[in-house]
C-alpha cells in the first residue's frame, strides 16, 4: 500500500511548512487527488490517521478534492473532462489521447492552522 508512504510525505512536508510559517498545531490539510493519480483515497486518509500518530499533525484532518481526469483531444482540438478515467479517448469524436492536462496530480496546497 503506497498511500502510506505518501501520507507520511505528507506528514513530512506540512511539519516542515507549519514550522517554516510558525504554526504551532495544524487543524488540517487540503490536498487536491487527481482519479488518475493511482491513489486510492480511502486508503489515504486511513493511512493520513496512522502517519499522523505522535506528530504535531496529530488529529488533524485531511480534506481532499478530487480533480477529475481532463483531456485535450487533438482531433477536435477541445478539452474535455471526462467521467470514467478508463478508457480514454475523447467523448466527441472516440479518438484516444495521451494529452492529459489534470487528474495525475496529488498536491497539498493549504495547511489549516489552530490555536
Amino acid at each position: 500500500m503506497h498511500e502510506l508512504s505518501i501520507a507520511f510525505s505528507l506528514v513530512q512536508l506540512a511539519a516542515e511548512t507549519a514550522e517554516q510559517s510558525n504554526l504551532n498545531k495544524v487543524d488540517a490539510l487540503r490536498l487536491r487527488l487527481g482519479v488518475f493519480s493511482g491513489v486510492v483515497k480511502e486508503a489515504l486518509e486511513f493511512s493520513f490517521d496512522i502517519a499522523t500518530e505522535g506528530t504535531m499533525l496529530e488529529g488533524a484532518r485531511l480534506i481532499i478534492e478530487e480533480i477529475p481526469l481532463k483531456i485535450f483531444c487533438p482531433q477536435c482540438e477541445k478539452e474535455y473532462v471526462l467521467q470514467n478515467p478508463v478508457p480514454i479517448k475523447c467523448p466527441e469524436c472516440n479518438s484516444g489521447t495521451d494529452q492529459i492536462l489534470e487528474g495525475k496530480e496529488i498536491e497539498l496546497y493549504e495547511l489549516i492552522g489552530g490555536g
